[in-house]
């Protein structure tokens, strides 16, 4: 359904969500507790002054005090739920642990919120917990502690902890891996993912999926203990024993390295050694999980994590604008347009989709049709999102598009004239935006009759992983404008990082630096798998030269010549094989070929045996980006620390656990960094000169010092 319209049962829906009788018996802060004539209370979490739910240490004393009121009112059952539109609970508040340094602290604040949790688990009357969308970590620990789980079809449940570099810590490591199978729990809590209602029955993490209209009489039955419920498995009795625990911890951790590190990552390897120890004890258990969450809390990656969970909250806060924008026209149906279209549909926007190529566009179509099978959960999704993706072969679109979205070629030339053929057309009040990742804006309106109606919108590659979009002004576009596209990148769940026009924007500028100095390296006879494993080696998801052939290496070659044509950055020469691989089309993984030769499933050949990296070349490869943010902050590109940290890590996939490419410098401290980078300029040249914006940002500051 498109956004903006509303049907009769989605405007109705809250006012006949379910919260049990209309009298409050008692009002508390974040809680309500109420009981029916039935004799079943209904305690409705509603967390003050918040949008969403979550866990607080106010909130947990609260239920504390809640239950020992229903435990005094004689109910015959307890219903748990939300009264936040969006969700169940999200999990805990992680500002309550944010910047703790002190182990023993926490684990002595966490073995009492468990003596609650264990309270709401000891009831002695049926407990029921009610959940629509989203139910996790805490979350999900509460409604664990409860007898009975219902879910209405919305519902999505999961353990994200382990992306904050811990894993779940109010009882989640033993009551799921006892709940259901314990293989598909270790996965659950060691992947972060999210199980959608429909698969979570299937697992038994729930009992029942039901409809709005159905949870008072599901409650009911549920408390009269009709309630059918498939629970165990077969493989829970297996690994009860400590021989076929150890030999699935052991593939654990082999699935576990090849996503996360030992050395970077410690808690899915905390995790697995829990569970192969004490699987089955779940006192010891919980004991042990009590402990290894505190250690894990207070760590430097937990700590770098949660920081990078705020980066996202800030980008996600400045979407927070509305659009208007329903109708989205896309320009080029290639890999990015038609990526962007279907992303777009997906999220519930009409868009149309044009190309002078009719077959591109139904190649595009194609695409999408495969991403919706994988991605949607249902087949009414999926044929609704396909019925918004309209395949546009006259253009006729763009005369009804609130946005206009421009993603052909990577030349100002060529983006310039498909403006003036598109522009008499476009409605008084829509946006033209421009895809491109590295010309500046100041070039693209010439001749433009409204340059404050356009903006750049640069998505990344692959559209539908990387959650970052470059928001791009320039001086004459207005605020309206940037207002509604930072509205529209939030309404189809992406992070706008606002960055001025400049040659590059932010991401492609500090990553040209990184991904020249791998070409230089090849140059001085560096194995390409040598120079990926220094990268990978300091935490990046992958080195630079796999990177370039992701990105693309046409794309890579535009934004090199741009911005040595454009910048006095001290960029290296291009190298003559770089043009003459783009010349045969040997352009990346996209072609099958590139710096490396791909398989058919897309992953790289890499020659076994290559030497292991120099001392020096993780810094070589490294502190010229940094270098570059440097700059980019000096100039204005970006307006502050944490927009241009969160774009890296979005964008790039810089290491997370280390807080972004700024946080790495103000731990490293930025005395060290200079002087490493004179003995690089020494060595290599002046591209390694330290940028001046080093001494203009303090010392002091960088160092951590304050």
């Amino acid at each position: 359904m498109p956004t903006g319209k509303t049907s009769v049962w989605e405007t109705l829906a809250p006012r006949n969500r379910e919260f049990g009788p209309g009298t409050v018996l008692k009002a508390f802060t974040h809680w309500r507790l109420s009981k029916g004539p039935d004799e079943i209370a209904w305690l409705a979490l509603d967390r003050a002054n918040e949008s969403a739910n979550t866990l607080s240490e106010a909130v947990i004393a609260e239920l504390d005090t809640a239950l020992a009121e229903v435990e005094g009112m004689g109910a015959k059952g307890l219903v748990i739920r939300s009264a936040k539109k969006g969700g169940f609970i999200a999990g805990a508040d992680i500002r309550d642990f944010k910047g703790a340094t002190e182990g023993r602290d926490v684990e002595k604040r966490m073995r009492w919120a468990h003596g609650l949790i264990d309270r709401l688990a000891a009831l002695a009357i049926p407990t029921v917990a009610v959940i629509h969308g989203y139910c996790l970590g805490g979350g999900l620990e509460i409604a664990l502690a409860c007898k009975y789980r219902i879910a209405l079809s919305d519902a999505k449940l999961g353990f994200p902890e382990i992306r904050l570099g811990l894993h779940p810590g109010l009882g989640g490591t033993f009551r799921l891996t006892a709940l259901i199978d314990p293989v598909e729990a270790m996965t659950i809590m060691l992947t972060g993912k999210t199980v959608h209602a429909k698969k979570a029955k299937a697992l038994g993490l729930v009992d029942e999926v039901i409809e709005e209209r159905h949870v008072e009489n599901a409650v009911r039955a549920a408390v009269a203990g009709e309630m059918r419920t498939d629970r165990g498995s077969w493989k829970s009795g297996l690994l009860g024993l400590a021989p076929a625990r150890q030999l699935a911890a052991r593939q654990f951790r082999a699935e576990a390295e090849k996503r996360a590190p030992r050395q970077h990552y410690p808690a899915p390897y905390r995790l697995i050694d829990l569970w192969e120890e004490h699987g089955g004890d779940a006192k010891a258990m919980q004991t042990a999980e009590i402990t290894s969450f505190s250690e894990l809390l207070v760590s430097e990656t937990a700590q770098n994590l949660m920081r990078v969970f705020f980066l996202r909250e800030k980008l996600k806060d400045s979407a927070k604008r509305e659009s208007g924008i329903r109708h989205v026209h896309v320009i080029g149906a290639g890999t990015m347009g038609g990526d962007i279209a279907a992303w777009c549909a997906a999220r519930g926007l009409r868009v149309t989709l044009a190309d002078l190529d009719h077959e591109i566009i139904a190649k595009a179509i194609g695409r999408a049709a495969e991403f919706y099978d994988k991605k949607l959960h249902s087949s009414i999704e999926r044929r609704d999102a396909l019925d918004r993706l309209i395949p546009d072969f006259e253009g006729a679109g763009v005369a009804k598009a609130d946005l206009v979205i421009e993603a052909v070629v990577e030349k100002a030339d060529v983006k310039r004239k498909v403006f003036d053929g598109i522009a008499p057309k476009m409605k008084e009040d829509a946006i033209l935006a421009t895809n491109t990742s590295s010309i500046p804006l100041e070039v693209l309106r010439e001749g433009l009759a409204f340059p404050d109606r356009l903006v750049g919108l640069h998505f990344f590659n692959p559209v539908a992983k990387m959650e970052l979009v470059e928001v791009v002004a320039h001086d004459q576009a207005s605020q309206a404008t940037l207002d509604r596209v930072h509205g529209f990148c939030g309404a189809i769940d992406r992070l706008p990082a606002a960055v001025k026009s400049a040659p590059g924007f932010l991401v492609n500028r500090a990553l040209t630096p990184y991904l020249t100095e791998a070409f230089v390296m090849i140059d001085e006879g560096t194995p390409k798998e040598t120079i990926d494993r220094a990268a990978e080696d300091f935490g990046m998801p992958m080195g630079p030269i796999e990177l370039a052939d992701r990105v693309g290496l046409d794309i890579g070659l535009d934004v090199v010549r741009m911005l040595k044509n454009n910048l006095d950055d001290p960029i290296p020469e291009i190298p003559a094989w770089l043009e003459k691989k783009v010349e045969t089309g040997e352009t990346g993984r996209k072609a099958g070929k590139g710096l490396y030769a791909y398989d058919d499933k897309g992953k790289p050949k890499r020659a076994s045996g290559a030497s292991p990296p120099g001392p020096e070349m993780t810094d070589r490869l490294l502190l010229p980006m940094l270098n570059a943010c440097v700059r980019c902050l000096r100039e204005g590109i970006v307006e502050d620390e944490e927009t241009l940290d969160g774009a890296m890590i979005f964008a790039t996939g810089f290491a997370p656990f280390r807080g972004g490419p700024m946080h790495y410098a103000r731990s490293r401290g930025a005395a060290d960094i200079v002087e490493t980078l004179k003995r690089l300029e020494e060595r290599h040249g002046s591209r390694f000169a330290p940028d001046k914006g080093w001494e203009a940002l303090g010392w002091e500051a960088l160092s951590g010092q304050t």
